[in-house]
């Protein structure tokens, strides 16, 4: 259970043994990127297959939490790694689109959207 008193928290969880999946909420700016940029750094390694970054719990998402996912996508394609994000809330989807991420992201609407990419 999340703690309501953080800023942001990130809940580790497994679709599958080689994809991991980030669930966020709560707000990612400057005082509470590292919440996510912390487990991305732990978690984007070789030989996952993907990291899925679940921002279904934000209710803000400023320029930290938006360089947060901007350096994990980085760190997963130089891994390898393919890294996607659930993004179907407004306070998620604005600022993705308002910078124009949105085209450098993989961009889905839900986790079970994302599990059925990743179905064997």
């Amino acid at each position: 259970m999340p703690d309501p008193t953080a800023l942001a928290t990130v809940v580790v969880d497994r679709l599958a043994p080689d994809v991991v999946v980030l669930r966020v909420s709560g707000e990612l700016d400057t005082t509470s990127s590292g919440s996510l940029t912390g487990p991305l750094d732990t978690h984007v390694t070789e030989g996952l297959r993907a990291v899925v970054v679940d921002l279904g719990g934000v209710r803000f998402l400023g320029s930290a939490g938006l360089e947060a996912l901007v350096l994990g996508q980085q760190r997963a394609s130089k891994a390898g790694v393919e890294f996607v994000v659930v993004a179907s809330t407004r306070a998620a989807l604005r600022p993705i689109e308002a910078t124009g991420l949105d085209a450098v992201f993989t961009i889905v609407k839900s986790v079970d959207e994302a599990t059925q990419r990743f179905s064997s």
